[in-house]
């Protein structure tokens, strides 16, 4: 029977995607293969799956659309499994092609909030020193920060609903008496690089408060940063200073607010004028936008300024941990799992890349499975814990949300860890869109220099 003329098959984006990943498996492979137009897809979605109760809060969906990440038109791409030296291995085309009449390499290819969408190659994205050698995952980033600054405006102005906001918050660091008084964009923003790191990890015993992250990103001029993070913790009353080993840092110590950020929800940010009434539209518009964050994110954050990056910590025993490496610990790029992945990697997508990352799945998986089996994934205070309370809950302040997964019967970790290996992930930024390719490594017998013993959280 002759089929429709509009198939999916037929359509740009899914020719490009096909096109693209078709050589990438032998002909004899059965691999997965899918695509999804991301937008259309959570839009059908959003109207199929109403919440019960109408929920307070931006339309993240139309938020997307009306700020230029429609222009990604497709992601696709296919999985196979049991591929030779491999437990799995993927390859995805994530199809952006730059609008009509814009060069493909300029920070203009998309419009509005999208513009921050890039992310440039480099010859090599490997692990710093300072990254320790038995971490669970790593991921490194290259972004566009000053670009990414740059077109936040209308996002942030159309989350919070009020044209304005954005700039408003920026001049209030800076002008505020009661503040910071720094410039964000030549004082901040200017003096950082292209690298993002993440690090996670866990601790034992696991609990809700067992996940750690360390973000990382790259500063081009040290000390103009470490001045600018100082002035922004020192106008903080929530924050205290410490010494770790040479290091100043700052730790949270007031549970009642979020991490001090240094772009929008920031210490100094939260201070009104000395000459500010309740009524004033300033006043009003900084009060809308801290009144969208309903829920802690990392609340015993510790934050410094080293080895020629900020750093964030969910906790300060990682970030103590991270400064150790630094100082004559042993980084993951030595190891020899993180060896055996990063070789296949560069086999599989040899070219320059803008990003790079490195998973050992079980530790990275402990966490969750043993908060699901509790009964307790809601109550996670983990980002990816809070994230899927801001996805699956009711949107009501400091409530929590019911599991909807029963994990009880699941068997003990240790009876599963073998299942696991460790995975990869390499993206390539190309002029129609990134370029990823991954794979799962099988498990194989634990090397001692990657051998995990017990962490004890410090209460922080």
């Amino acid at each position: 029977a002759q089929g429709r003329k509009d198939n999916l098959a037929g359509t740009a984006s899914f020719q490009v995607v096909a096109e693209k990943c078709r050589g990438a498996v032998p002909a004899a492979a059965a691999p997965i293969r899918w695509f999804v137009d991301p937008l259309a897809f959570a839009s059908v979605y959003q109207k199929s799956n109403p919440p019960r109760e109408k929920r307070k809060g931006p339309d993240y969906v139309a938020i997307l659309g009306r700020q230029g990440f429609d222009a990604v038109k497709g992601v696709g791409g296919l999985v196979v499994f049991s591929d030779g030296p491999h437990s799995l291995r993927h390859h995805t085309m994530i199809h952006a092609p730059a609008l009509p009449g814009r060069d493909p390499a300029s920070p203009e290819r998309f419009d509005l909030a999208a513009r921050m969408l890039r992310f440039t190659n480099a010859a090599a994205v490997l692990p710093q020193a300072w990254v320790p050698r038995d971490v669970a995952s790593w991921v490194a980033l290259q972004w566009d920060m000053k670009t990414a600054f740059a077109s936040a405006e209308s996002l942030v102005d159309d989350i919070v609903g009020d044209k304005g906001v954005f700039d408003d918050v920026i001049a209030s660091l800076k002008e505020d008496p009661d503040g910071p008084q720094i410039d964000v964009e030549q004082d901040l923003v200017a003096a950082l690089g292209a690298r993002v790191s993440l690090i996670t990890d866990s601790v034992e015993p696991i609990g809700t408060d067992s996940d750690r992250l360390v973000i990382a990103i790259e500063a081009t001029d040290e000390p103009r940063v470490a001045a600018t993070v100082a002035k922004v913790m020192n106008a903080d009353s929530d924050m205290q200073r410490i010494e770790l080993g040479s290091r100043t840092a700052w730790e949270l110590i007031d549970h009642s607010h979020d991490l001090p950020s240094l772009d929008l929800d920031v210490p100094g940010g939260a201070v009104a004028h000395s000459e500010e009434q309740p009524g004033d539209e300033a006043h009003r518009r900084r009060q809308r936008l801290r009144q969208q964050k309903d829920e802690k994110f990392l609340p015993h954050s510790t934050v410094t300024v080293a080895h020629g990056h900020l750093m964030i910590a969910s906790h300060r025993d990682i970030l103590e941990r991270v400064l150790a490496a630094a100082d004559g610990g042993e980084s993951l790029a030595g190891a020899a799992d993180f060896v055996a992945v990063r070789a296949e990697l560069d086999r599989l997508l040899p070219s320059a890349c803008s990003s790079r990352s490195f998973a050992r799945e079980a530790e990275s998986i402990r966490s969750a499975y043993e908060l699901l089996r509790q009964g307790s994934m809601p109550k996670s205070k983990s980002v990816f814990g809070q994230l899927l309370n801001g996805l699956l809950g009711d949107g009501k302040p400091g409530s929590v949300r019911e599991q909807r997964v029963d994990g009880s019967a699941l068997p003990e970790f240790e009876l599963v860890r073998r299942y696991f290996g460790t995975a990869g992930m390499g993206m390539e930024t190309r002029a129609d869109g990134w370029y990823v390719v991954g794979a799962v490594l099988p498990p194989a017998q634990q090397d001692k220099e990657v051998a995990r013993s017990p962490t004890t959280p410090v209460g922080r």
